[in-house]
């Protein structure tokens, strides 16, 4: 009990660094969204045609994108929903950079009522190291 006492910013600072490192679990689970490593993106992208929709800024997704990526920023996807509606019972995979911004992306999504979204654990940067490729 003395060590707490006397280290008491050593805690608060241990307990916040656990919150936040499991704090985009809790976001992602929260969000409805089931998540798809790449392995299964691939599978959802050729058996099921899955549409993969890009959710980075525009210099991202020039950068490099998975191929036949649609692109609508996460700051404009709720105004953006319109072109998507013919969409809402297909399977949608959502990607980012890493997977945090496509896990708030995906509950925007299911919030709308497109009940098939999937998010790309690790984003373009995990499907980049999967070997897989990108178009620009």
């Amino acid at each position: 009990m003395e060590f707490l006492q006397q280290n008491i910013w050593l805690v608060l600072l241990a307990a916040f660094s656990g919150i936040m490192l499991i704090l985009p679990i809790i976001r992602g689970k929260l969000s409805g969204a089931l998540s798809a490593d790449t392995t299964q993106a691939v599978q959802l992208i050729n058996h099921q045609d899955a549409l993969v929709l890009d959710v980075r800024e525009a210099n991202e997704f020039a950068a490099g994108h998975i191929a036949n990526a649609r692109h609508i920023p996460l700051g404009q996807l709720a105004a953006g929903l319109k072109p998507l509606e013919k969409h809402k019972d297909k399977t949608i995979l959502v990607n980012c950079q890493s997977g945090t911004r496509s896990a708030m992306a995906c509950g925007v999504l299911r919030k709308n009522g497109f009940s098939q979204v999937y998010n790309l654990k690790g984003g373009i940067k995990a499907w980049e190291q999967a070997g897989l490729p990108t178009v620009k």
